[in-house]
Order: C-alpha cells, then sequence, then structure tokens
C-alpha cells in the first residue's frame, strides 16, 4: 500500500534546526523531554483506536518524525504505555532500525478488532494494549519500562524523549490532550504543524483523515490536504428488516444503503453517538413464534444524533455493519439524513412481549421498543456505580450461582447454567459512561440511592418503554434517552421494590449464633505503614489501601471511622449474642496485642450501647508459627453468654497453611448448665480465586484452590471432633466463610461428616453475589445435637445484594454521595443468624441496660443513623451531655476513642463542627 497524501503536519526544517544539531547522529544521545527546538524525535501521530467499529485501519499505530539533519538509531529504544490512571510502571516493546533526517517511522499496535483497511508495511511492531481514548503513550530512548510519578513530567526526565497523555490521563506534559469521541470515531491525535511545545493540549489536535506514514516517505514534503471525498452513493433502498435480516448478521454488511424510519430513541452524548430508528406502524403485541426479523436499527452518527428528536421520520444514506454483534447502520454527515413528514405515517409502538430465552428470538426484537412483560428480577448491582447498569433476572428469582443448588458437573448443574443464560438481561443507562474516569466523578449515578434502593431480590417493574439491543456481549434494555442521577426516579423506566428490613427475621431461641465478614476491619490504616499505595476519591484523598503493604482496610482514621460506623451499626441490629467475625485484622502482624483491632472493635460496640454489652473472646497462648494479616474472632453480649474456658486455634496443620485457621470457644447461655454448653468454630477456608497445580481450577464451576477447601473441610472435622470431646458436650456450631457453595466438595464433606448445613435448608436467601449470580459462601453448619437445638435461621441480606458505592470504600467517587452511616454495604457478605434453645428451663436474659436505638432501614431518612453516645433516641451518654454558651453540646465521660470518632462522623454528618479537647486511652490504630 502506497503512503496516502497527508496533511501539513510536519514543521519544515530550518537552517536554525539543522545547525542545532549539525550532523552528528542521535543514537548515542540522551535527549531530554521532547525537543521544541527540533532536535529530536517526536511522537507525530497516534491513532489508538484501529479495529474498532468504522475504524479505517484494521491496527493501531504510533507514527515517530524525525524533524533533524541526521538519522537516528532507535536500537535500543522503546514505544510504553501506562493506563490513565496507572501509577507504576509503563508497559515497554522494544524498538529497532533507523529514522532517516526529515523521517517518519511507523509502529504499528494491535487493534480492538478486524475492522479496516492494513496499514502501510510498518517500520516496526509494539505488543501493547493501549486504550482508544485515554492513557499515555511514551518514547524512551532506553528498552526498560520507566515509573514515572504522576502529573506533568517536567523536562530532561531521564529516558523519556517524548510523551503524549490523552483523555483523562493522570501523566501528561503540562495539560493532557483531548480526546474526541469513542472508540467507534475513526480520527487521530496528530502533533499540530508539527510543533512541540511540552504542552500535550496545545501541541496535539484531533485529525479525522487518519494518515499513517512509514519510512518510505521523507516527511520534508508532506503534500497537500487530501481532496475532500463525496457522500457515499446508496446501492439499494431497503427496509430496515431486510437490513436486519433473519439470523445474528445482516445480509448487507458492508453496502452503503438508503432506509427509513421513526426515531424512537436518542443518544447524542454519553458515548453511544447515534439514535434508533423503527419502522412505522410496527411493535405491539407481536408473536415472537412468527417474527422473523427486527424492525428496528440503530444508526450510529456522531454528526446527526443531535439533530433528530423522537418521533421524526427520518431517511438516512450509510453503510451497514455489525458492531460487536448490534446490526447498525453509520451515517455520516448531514447530507445523509433527510427528514420525511410524520404525519404521513403511524407511530411504532412499544412490542409489549416477555425477555425471549433464546438469542434467536432475541435478535428479531435487536433495537426494537419495547415494554417488557412478565416479572423482573435485580440479579447483580456491582457494576450499576461503574457503569450505570443493573444486571436483571426474568422471574421471581435472582441469578443462581449453579453450585449453591447442584452438585458440579451435574445435569442439575447444566439446567441452572442454561436457566440463567435464558433469563439474564441488563438495564442500562442509554451511555458508555465510565463513572470511575475522573472527568465522568462530577456526573451524577443513574439508578442508585439511599431513597429508593436497588438490592439483589427485589422484584422490578417497567413503567416505560425501552430499546433492546446488544452490547459489550450482553442484551440490554436501554432507556429511550440517556439517564444520569439527575433523572427524576419516576422519569426512570422502571420502579424497584424496596425490600430493606431494620432487622433479620426472628429466629426464636435463649440464645442467637451469627457470622459475620467485617470486609478487612483493619485499626492499622494504611497512612501508619510505609510503602502503602491507595485508592483514592474523586478529590485525589486516600480512601483505602491498595497494595504496597499488610494493611488491607482503610487509608487513614477518617475513613476506618467510615467503615467502622457501618460495622457497628449492622452488628448492633442484628440481635445475635454470639458472633463470629471474619476479616478482621490480626494485630500481632503490626507489633501490637494480637486483639488489639478486636478490642477496638468491641469499644466501639459498647459505645453505640451505652453500656459495656459486649465482649471478646481472648486469644489463646498456643498460636499458629505462621498467620494471615486477617484473623477470626467471637464476641458475644455478657448478659445472655459466656464464654467455657479459653479458645483454641487449630495449630500444625499443613492444610491451613494458605487459610486462616480455624478458632474453638465453647459457650453456654448465662445461667445454664453444662448440658447448655457447646462449642462454635469459626473458619474462613481459602478463597476462589487463585490456584496451581491440583489445585488449578477444573472449570467445574468451584473455582480455584477447591483441593485445598477439601483438605481443609476434613481437617475441620478431625479437630471440631477434638473440641468437642474435650468441652464434653455434642452440640458443635461450625461458622464463617467457607469460600464453597452449598452444593460445592467442602461443604459435601462437612456434610458427610453429619453436619447440618443450616442457611441451605429452609431460607431462599444467599449470602453473596458474585458475577452476577447469588449463592452462599457463608454457612453455619451444625452437628446433629446442636441442629435438633435450632428454632430458626436467617440470612440478613444487607450487603451483598447493595450497590458496592453504599460502601465506605466508595466514599465521594462520585457526585451522587452514596455512603451513609448505616447497615447496608457495611461488607460484602451478609451475615448469617441462628436461634439455638439450650436451656431446659428458659432464663429470661438481663434487660439491656439501654435501648439500643432506631436501626435505619426500609423508608429511613436522610439522616437516620446509628446510635452512638448523646446522638438519637434513647441512646445514653456514657457521662454528661450540656449546652454550651453558644448552643453547641459537650459530651464528657469515658469511652473508647472508636465510639467518639463514630459520634463525631454522626455529627460532622448532620453539618456540626467537632471539637475533641482531650482524651486518655490506648491507641485505636
Amino acid at each position: 500500500m502506497s503512503p496516502r497524501p497527508r496533511p501539513l503536519k510536519a514543521l519544515a526544517l530550518t537552517t536554525g534546526m539543522a545547525l542545532a544539531l549539525g550532523l552528528a547522529p542521535l543514537a548515542t544521545a540522551a535527549p531530554a523531554l521532547a525537543a521544541p527546538d527540533g532536535s529530536s524525535v517526536v511522537i507525530n501521530e497516534a491513532y489508538l483506536k484501529g479495529g474498532s467499529a468504522n475504524a479505517p485501519f484494521n491496527r493501531k499505530f504510533v507514527e515517530l518524525y524525525n524533524p533533524t539533519t541526521a538519522s537516528v538509531s532507535l536500537a535500543g529504544w522503546s514505544l510504553q504505555y501506562r493506563s490513565a490512571t496507572g501509577a507504576g510502571q509503563f508497559s515497554a516493546a522494544e524498538l529497532a532500525g533507523t529514522i532517516a533526517a526529515g523521517g517518519y517511522f511507523l509502529v504499528a499496535i494491535p487493534g480492538n478488532g478486524t475492522t479496516g483497511a492494513d496499514l502501510p508495511a510498518p517500520d516496526a511492531s509494539a505488543s501493547l494494549n493501549p486504550s482508544g481514548t485515554t492513557g499515555t503513550v511514551l518514547l524512551s530512548n532506553g528498552a526498560e519500562p520507566l515509573t514515572l510519578a504522576p502529573g506533568s513530567i517536567p523536562a530532561g526526565t531521564p529516558g523519556v524523549v517524548d510523551l503524549l497523555g490523552y483523555g483523562a490521563s493522570n501523566t501528561f506534559e503540562t495539560t493532557v490532550a483531548p480526546v474526541t469521541g469513542t472508540n467507534p470515531t475513526p480520527n487521530s491525535l496528530a502533533r499540530t504543524a508539527g510543533v512541540d511545545t511540552d504542552v500535550n493540549a496545545a501541541d496535539f489536535s484531533t485529525q479525522t483523515t487518519v494518515t499513517p506514514q512509514n519510512s518510505g516517505g521523507t516527511g520534508t514534503d508532506p503534500g497537500p490536504e487530501p481532496e475532500p471525498q463525496p457522500e457515499p452513493t446508496p446501492e439499494a433502498d431497503v427496509t430496515v428488516a431486510q437490513i436486519q435480516g433473519a439470523t445474528g448478521t445482516s445480509p448487507l454488511v458492508g453496502r452503503t444503503v438508503t432506509t427509513r424510519g421513526v426515531v424512537t430513541a436518542t443518544y447524542p452524548t454519553g458515548g453511544l453517538d447515534g439514535y434508533v430508528i423503527q419502522t412505522p406502524g410496527t411493535g405491539g403485541a407481536l408473536d415472537l413464534a412468527t417474527h422473523v426479523a427486527s424492525d428496528a436499527l440503530f444508526v450510529y452518527s456522531a454528526s446527526t444524533a443531535s439533530s433528530v428528536a423522537v418521533g421524526d421520520y427520518v431517511e438516512v444514506d450509510g453503510t451497514v455493519t455489525e458492531f460487536f454483534g448490534l446490526t447498525q447502520i453509520t451515517v455520516t454527515g448531514a447530507a445523509s439524513l433527510r427528514a420525511l413528514d410524520a404525519s404521513t405515517v403511524a407511530a411504532p409502538q412499544a412490542a409489549t412481549v416477555a425477555l425471549p430465552a433464546t438469542d434467536a428470538q432475541r435478535e428479531t426484537l435487536e433495537s426494537m421498543l419495547v415494554l417488557p412483560q412478565g416479572e423482573f428480577t435485580v440479579a447483580d448491582t456491582y457494576t450499576t456505580n461503574q457503569y450505570g447498569e443493573v444486571k436483571l433476572a426474568s422471574g421471581d428469582r435472582p441469578l443462581i450461582q449453579p453450585t449453591e443448588v447442584a452438585r458440579p458437573g451435574s445435569p442439575g448443574y447444566a439446567a441452572v447454567v442454561a436457566d440463567n443464560a435464558a433469563r439474564a438481561v441488563t438495564l442500562d443507562d442509554g451511555a458508555t459512561t465510565n463513572f470511575f474516569t475522573a472527568a465522568n466523578q462530577s456526573i451524577p449515578l443513574p439508578y442508585l440511592s439511599n431513597e429508593n434502593p436497588v438490592t439483589v431480590g427485589a422484584s422490578v417493574a417497567f413503567t416505560k418503554p425501552v430499546v433492546f439491543d446488544f452490547r459489550n456481549s450482553a442484551w440490554k434494555y436501554q432507556p429511550t434517552a440517556r439517564l444520569t442521577g439527575d433523572t427524576a426516579y419516576g422519569d426512570l423506566p422502571v420502579t424497584f421494590e424496596d425490600i430493606r428490613t431494620d432487622a433479620p427475621r426472628e429466629v426464636g431461641g435463649d440464645l442467637k449464633l451469627a457470622s459475620f465478614n467485617v470486609l478487612n476491619y483493619f485499626t492499622t490504616t494504611g497512612d501508619q505503614l510505609r510503602g502503602c499505595t491507595f485508592y483514592t476519591d474523586r478529590a485525589g484523598a486516600p480512601v483505602t489501601v491498595n497494595s504496597g503493604c499488610d494493611a488491607r482496610g482503610a487509608a487513614n482514621a477518617e475513613n476506618l471511622a467510615r467503615q467502622q460506623v457501618k460495622i457497628v451499626t449492622a452488628i448492633t441490629a442484628l440481635g445475635a449474642d454470639v458472633v463470629s467475625l471474619e476479616e478482621i485484622e490480626n494485630s500481632a502482624r503490626f507489633g501490637e496485642d494480637r486483639d488489639s483491632a478486636l478490642a477496638t472493635l468491641v469499644g466501639a460496640l459498647n459505645a453505640a450501647a451505652g453500656s459495656e454489652v459486649w465482649d471478646y473472646a481472648r486469644s489463646p497462648e498456643a498460636l499458629p508459627a505462621n498467620e494471615d494479616v486477617i484473623r477470626l474472632a467471637f464476641i458475644y453480649k455478657k448478659a445472655v453468654a459466656e464464654p467455657v474456658g479459653g479458645s483454641t486455634i487449630l495449630t500444625g496443620s499443613a492444610a491451613f497453611s494458605n487459610a486462616r485457621q480455624p478458632l474453638a470457644q465453647a459457650f453456654r447461655p448465662v445461667g445454664g448448665d453444662a448440658g447448655s454448653t457447646f462449642v462454635a468454630i469459626a473458619n474462613h477456608f481459602k478463597s476462589k480465586g487463585s490456584g496451581s497445580g491440583p489445585d488449578a481450577d477444573q472449570g467445574d464451576g468451584q473455582g480455584g484452590s477447591n483441593g485445598s477447601r477439601v483438605n481443609q473441610a476434613n481437617a475441620l472435622v478431625a479437630f471440631a471432633a477434638e473440641r468437642e470431646a474435650a468441652a464434653g458436650t455434642d452440640k458443635v456450631f461450625l461458622l464463617g466463610d467457607f469460600n464453597a457453595y452449598s452444593q460445592e466438595d467442602p461443604i459435601e464433606v462437612l456434610r458427610q461428616a453429619g453436619y447440618v448445613d443450616l442457611g441451605s435448608t429452609g431460607t431462599d436467601e444467599y449470602s453473596y453475589v458474585f458475577s452476577g449470580l447469588s449463592g452462599s459462601l457463608d454457612h453455619v453448619l451444625a452437628s446433629p445435637a446442636a441442629a435438633e437445638a435450632v428454632t430458626g435461621v436467617d440470612i440478613w441480606n444487607i450487603n451483598s445484594g447493595e450497590g458496592i458505592g453504599l460502601e465506605y470504600s466508595r466514599f465521594n467517587y462520585n457526585a451522587e454521595q452514596l455512603y451513609q452511616p448505616d447497615q447496608f454495604r457495611s461488607s460484602d457478605h451478609d451475615p448469617v443468624v441462628v436461634g439455638v434453645s439450650l436451656l431446659a428451663a428458659p432464663v429470661d436474659p438481663a434487660p439491656p441496660v439501654t435501648d439500643p436505638g432506631t436501626t435505619p432501614g426500609a423508608g429511613a431518612g436522610a439522616g437516620a443513623g446509628p446510635t452512638v453516645p448523646g446522638a438519637g433516641p434513647g441512646a445514653v451518654t456514657p457521662g454528661t451531655t450540656a449546652p454550651t454558651a453558644d448552643g453547641s453540646l459537650a459530651f464528657t465521660g469515658s469511652a473508647p476513642l472508636a465510639g467518639w470518632l463514630a459520634l463525631a462522623l454522626v455529627l460532622m454528618a448532620m453539618g456540626g463542627t467537632v471539637l475533641v479537647v482531650r482524651h486518655r486511652a490506648s491507641r485505636m490504630g
């Protein structure tokens, strides 16, 4: 392929430029960042959208230009890339060859797809994966990957020859170069008139004609601008249904056609860059058995999307394409769009159909206006706060992890997989917005709110028509216009049932036992350790630890207080008397007493209760030789339960070399006798996310490290028998996060040993949601005698089904502030609570010293929060409360610092100012 004529973008050589370097080669030079004087090689054009829909070329490229009068050897040089939010090493691809004086050098990069023509013969290839819209490309005179601090890179930075930060990148020369359009928008970033001023925003501009140039051209005379191309001449006048065809791929792909339809949806902003047209009079009460081709079509046309409105009748000329499975027509320029008289045709109607179960039937509705019929249920909210989408399931239940209800590899397993596929669909927001990108964090999130919660398991009612389309390998219901958090709830196309509850269901018994994963509750915050890197909010403030150190939780005390108040609120409202905790800090790893973090949490619970309600089981003297940075623990209400003897940790077990060793503690109800004693054993098995060799993922739905979890289950059975005998009881409860769903091998081992999985009997609730599928990783299993004493079981769904945007870890990630000091999304696992009747003659527990206050729940107002000293109705101050002269309140008394921090957080949320005058206590962490 011969070089194409190119626009004027290479600076003509001047005498000054030639004299700056003389005739010396640059191969051994160590140039500074960029070269405003034309003394070094520069990045001249970056085309990073190659292979995407509408792409002129099927590969990406970076074109280099040598403005000097001497050739430059690129041996030992590299082209490097780092993502827009990256802070570590760049990815590097080594270069070779020579770039002639006044010449170009074309580096080819793999494309996003196969759309477009081949590049001119490249001079080099780089195995990089740059984003088409945001990132940093770097030309280095060394082969080793560089590590640069985010921000403006100063001139003279070693190893940096030239650098281009584009889109929303955090690394750039002075200011970042803006990018126009998403990947399907065909354009490149080209150096403006060849000038390099070390300012990316000034030096690069969007070029709609992409012009790759290899070393075959000298570049000293770039040639004239290309002649304007005429509008494409349509080959045929066809209907929308003819374009769609009867299969998943249009029979007219690649052809330029004319068609017409009524506009049913418009997306001029948000990244979809187009609109939908539908044949007049179609839709309504369709029979999918006889409906063979869709009557609607997505029009990809950034240039005309703002020129149409819903209800317009239009005629368009464009090229038929398949955009990752979505049939569309690409319309370029106003001349290819013509308005027709809408009064002469019947408007299309929303098809009143249920979600089709097969892809073949769904294809017949692609891009059509529909009003979905039948029941729908929220299946997942994990990506809602990033992409503005809610995963749904048709029917009255969410999508289920196959191994939750069927053994791996069984016919039942295959049936659940097929059922999930038939019922899955995504409710989208009419945009491609990534709300984690800095440029989009000021846009309020759609769907998620505390006033109208969206929770897995809630029913969904469609109140307005939506467009049925296919994007990101998923069938979606799109609103007819882009949604944001500014869209009123009543203007959404759906309503969501509120299924939140203030407390678990009543489970009876004279003692309640529970398991709670506290999501890496660390009182050793990241700012106390060296090497920690952080996830940051939209203002750049640290929120949680990312990596680089042993801490796993909050970045600082402020975020710890946000995390803690949610956990305290949840445990308080849980109503349990003995609670096993998973993922709490092992403080011994930080040179403190092993129970330090645990004591802090108990102190916060007591501060919220207003008295010494809670205590914890102390660590035993005998500890494993090697422990994880997270551990297991027990807390209990002193007026209801009492420990019998000390706690015991399983030691010397090779099975738990890669997991947390089980913790056993015997308890009995206060006033009970030896016959009411039971053993509780807290567990946290190896996770599913990794494993090699025998632990490699076998593809049977059980994930990685299943062999390790089976070994741990067998070791637990032996440990439980030992502790049962030591305690002189036949009542044993195994609690915690087993990282195994109810029908997987580790739980089957425990069942075969005689234990009853209480959570999988008599409840339709699940404790965890992963990849849109619900199941229980958290279990309470009982020995036969313990199972006979069980009076009720509940999985309290306050965490796994709630949007992660509500977590403390996402505080101030978006203009829509979702964090609240309540129990919802206090963790990613739901607590399990079990009622147990242990007393032969029931003894009323000692009455609580204080009213624990109101727990926020369904319908709670914006000001609702946890009960803390001096805050909320019924709360009791641990000291005194008195008004001061200026009308503020002064609190005095003794309480753990964590309790006062919780109070301070609530007061600040209410608009107050907090001043800590004096505090005498041990270190909070």
